[in-house]
């Protein structure tokens, strides 16, 4: 059954171009914030924020729940800002929890990796605005 969901997965990945060559989509930001670059920033410094915060909770969670809410709040905040390395891994997660299989700490440092990459373009991306 994982090998099915895995091949799926990677023919769909093989059939849709790469989304983004960046940590984070700018044309999809730039579309939910209909183009406000002062918006687009203040979102940026929210789920940089956001995604430091729920990451940091999903480190200490040993519940189900709990791993269940942190990894969802990240998969949702990354999918609105475009962040899709961070949305797929979650997701991964996610699916994998809810098939009854514990999460490996391989699967928890690529996230985390995954995101520290994502809030280092953001403190680019602010750093370059504020200059």
């Amino acid at each position: 059954m994982a090998t099915s969901a895995a091949a799926a997965q990677q023919s769909a990945e093989l059939a849709s171009p790469a989304r983004s060559a960046r940590p984070i989509d700018l044309v999809h930001l730039a579309k939910q914030c209909l183009g406000d670059e002062n918006l687009e920033l203040e979102i940026l410094r929210l789920f940089d924020t956001t995604v430091a915060t729920y990451f940091s909770r999903l480190q200490q969670a040993e519940m189900f729940d709990d791993l269940a809410i942190n990894l969802h709040s990240i998969k949702g905040a990354a999918s609105g800002v475009g962040a899709w390395t961070i949305a797929d891994l979650a997701k991964a997660c996610e699916t994998d929890l809810q098939a009854g299989r514990p999460l490996s700490m391989e699967q928890v440092s690529d996230l985390g990796v995954a995101i520290e990459e994502v809030r280092g373009f953001i403190a680019r991306m602010l750093s370059k605005a504020a200059a």
